[in-house]
């Protein structure tokens, strides 16, 4: 059998890493064993991070509805309340949407809604 010598894998391997952890601190961009424990749990991170990102985004737009309720003496739970009493199916996303760029069309829901 004949010998296997590894170096271009090695040093593709390396590579890799080395791009991989490209813009880290001190010796977690360039130390092999840091560098692969950093981008390992970087990628833990990120992928923990995309999940954590849609409650904080909703927890955003639940502000934003309750900051533009309130203005027009109604809580956020009796809006969500009205809201499904009258069928009418918007999504928080676009509500906070509506309460930032469109006021007046969120104010006529709430009107329809304190009837």
């Amino acid at each position: 059998m004949p010998r296997v010598k590894r170096g271009t894998s090695h040093v593709k391997k390396r590579r890799k890493l080395h791009k991989a952890t490209k813009g880290y601190k001190w010796g977690r961009k360039n130390l092999i064993k840091v560098a692969k424990t950093a981008r390992t749990k970087a990628g833990a991170h990120a992928y923990a991070d995309r999940r954590k990102k849609k409650r904080t985004m909703r927890a955003l737009w639940q502000i934003k509805i309750n900051a533009f309720v309130r203005e027009h003496e109604l809580s956020y739970s009796k809006f969500m309340a009205g809201l499904k009493a009258n069928n009418i199916e918007i999504d928080r996303k676009v509500l906070a949407e509506l309460a930032v760029t469109n006021p007046e069309v969120l104010a006529k829901i709430i009107a329809k809604i304190k009837k």
